[in-house]
């Protein structure tokens, strides 16, 4: 399947993608990430891999999009849970174990 990424075209079939990832350690996954086999790897890792170009030349969506058409699962990182803001009642009544019913 004919995918562009950073303007470039590249031909790329799942098999392919499969061949060029087997034996690539997954780096830790802060951002979008792309499940190849049993792992999940950032997605501008596999693009450097697959286009042996730099990270900084294409966008994580490029290749999320890219792995979509070939059939791979991708991800975006899950928004983190706003802060619990307590207050120093609340933390206070926590540290003595003394349930605070407001």
């Amino acid at each position: 399947m004919r995918c562009v990424i950073a303007r470039f075209p590249f031909d790329l079939t799942k098999s392919g993608v499969l061949e060029s990832m087997k034996g690539v350690k997954p780096e830790p996954v802060t951002g979008e990430s792309v499940t190849i086999g049993r792992r999940r790897y950032p997605a501008k890792q596999v693009g450097q891999v697959i286009t042996h170009q730099d990270r900084r030349d294409f966008s994580a969506d490029e290749v999320v999009r890219a792995m979509t058409m070939l059939g791979f699962t991708c991800r975006a990182l899950p928004e983190a849970a706003p802060p619990l803001i307590e207050s120093p009642l609340q933390r206070a009544s926590v540290m003595l174990g003394i349930p605070l019913s407001i």
